[in-house]
């Protein structure tokens, strides 16, 4: 499946039978109901908790909970807009409103250190006639004639099949992924979020890390690995003892330390500045 990361979308991908079927649906006469559904990841680093939970707005056709590639989606009085994309060159910024009138999201809040923000939130959308065959379960009972119902073997009833359906846990439109920023509005009827791309959210760089030529490892750290007994000083000379063992940030000093030839764990860009030259 293709999916949209963070605010672009993934176009090297080669469209699935499942994506053609569904692009088909869309242009036909009566392609159905979309089905919202969301997923919101907590994790340990930010929440103290690992745990996502599965929701859908418990509208377009279902009001009740749905299952969708084989999870479980509770259906919860909820509203999102503001997805979409203009041509201006700001990033949308969604908002997520859901009811608090039983004070639902307000006691989850109250058990994170520091609120949602931070989470991950998914949105998936499909069309109804693709979620799970268990959402079908048929009421239709198969008549004869004399108006008795045909049973089956067991004397269970003999109900019909749901017609127009044909579950595939792959048609999707492609997935869109946004974080909390920030809550915006808590009242005794509702509490609302706003949701950002990973690009927009405050104090967040891309890249993550600056290319320069020196090495930004901590020098014996896990990410630099070295753990031997030659030592170096700044200038990659060898010395007598630990004490006087830095790394000069260079590849010739990790050369020093792994070997001329050796796969250098080298936590810079060392070609950068030949683009500068």
């Amino acid at each position: 499946m293709a999916y949209v990361v963070t605010g672009y979308w993934d176009a090297g991908y080669a469209i699935s039978d499942s994506e053609a079927d569904l692009t088909s649906q869309l242009q036909s006469v009566a392609p159905g109901a979309i089905i919202e559904l969301f997923q919101l990841e907590l994790n340990t680093a930010q929440h103290g908790v690992d745990q996502t939970y599965y929701f859908h707005a418990g509208v377009d056709q279902a009001m009740t909970d749905i299952t969708w590639a084989g999870q479980d989606y509770q259906a919860i009085p909820i509203e999102a807009d503001g997805f979409e994309w203009n041509g201006q060159g700001s990033l949308p910024r969604p908002t997520l409103r859901a009811s608090n009138a039983l004070g639902t999201l307000t006691a989850l809040i109250l058990t994170l250190p520091d609120g949602l923000e931070g989470a991950k939130v998914t949105r998936i959308r499909t069309l109804g006639r693709y979620i799970d065959s268990s959402n079908f379960v048929s009421t239709d009972l198969l008549l004869l004639e004399d108006g008795f119902t045909l049973l089956l073997e067991n004397n269970d009833q003999f109900a019909q099949e749901a017609t127009g359906v044909s579950p595939d846990p792959y048609a999707e439109f492609p997935r869109e992924i946004y974080y909390v920023d920030r809550k915006s509005a808590e009242t005794r009827d509702i509490i609302e979020f706003e949701l950002a791309s990973v690009f927009d959210l405050a104090g967040v760089r891309a890249p993550k890390r600056q290319c320069v030529t020196r090495c930004q490892w901590v020098y014996r750290s896990a990410e630099c690995s070295y753990t031997g007994t030659d030592y170096f000083d700044v200038n990659n000379n060898s010395v007598a003892n630990a004490s006087q063992d830095v790394c000069g940030k260079q590849v010739d000093s990790c050369k020093a330390r792994f070997g001329e030839n050796a796969r250098l764990p080298h936590g810079g860009f060392p070609g950068i500045g030949t683009f500068f030259a």
